[in-house]
């Protein structure tokens, strides 16, 4: 069945590395970074902030992500941080009323945690978009763990700084019911929840 699976959460909360082991075990989905799409507009326009502000942002984001899905892959996974309510909600609303099915997912994980990953984080040089978004990422840690509190319905919350990426990657494809391809290439019947028995 089709699906968009977004990942949610705060810088460092591991959005991008659970996008890296859902797309190992589901090779056909195609992961969709709407970082680039702000990285694009500001090519056109003066960099200004947060891209997120830019209504042409979200309005691209849910257009890219529709015909990606509709006309390249089954799956979309979506690695993004959408804290504010508002944005959150005009995004995953504008998906959900363009009839697609939409997993939410938000990373959750203490403080502490999400500022040592933060601070063990590279930036390559010449690469600024990293380098903000790690400044960006230590202010607003607060704001993200408070954000948890106030997920709509239906979002499958996860604790990324108790579960380790393949756990993560389980609970996710269980929730959305998706199949998913063992290490020699061949396809399991679908995902099973962890420590069930085979049938």
């Amino acid at each position: 069945m089709p699906v968009i699976i977004w990942l949610n959460g705060g810088f460092g909360a591991g959005k991008t590395t659970l996008a890296e082991e859902l797309h190992r075990r589901l090779p056909d989905a195609l992961v969709y970074n709407p970082e680039d799409v702000g990285i694009m507009l500001w090519k056109w326009i003066e960099p200004n902030g947060d891209f997120q502000h830019l209504p042409s942002w979200r309005e691209l984001v849910v257009a890219t992500a529709l015909s990606l899905r509709r006309h390249h892959a089954d799956t979309l996974i979506v690695p993004m941080s959408l804290i504010r309510d508002a944005y959150r909600a005009e995004i995953l609303g504008g998906l959900a009323d363009a009839g697609e099915d939409v997993l939410h997912v938000f990373l959750e994980a203490d403080a502490g945690a999400l500022r040592e990953r933060l601070n063990a984080r590279v930036t390559e040089p010449g690469r600024d978009w990293d380098q903000l978004a790690r400044e960006v990422g230590m202010t607003g840690v607060d704001e993200i763990v408070a954000a948890a509190a106030h997920q709509p319905g239906g979002t499958l919350m996860l604790r990324s700084d108790r579960l380790t990426p393949a756990e993560l990657a389980d609970e996710v494809l269980t929730a959305a019911g998706l199949s998913q391809v063992h290490a020699d290439g061949k396809r399991m019947r679908r995902a099973r929840p962890p420590g069930s028995a085979d049938l």
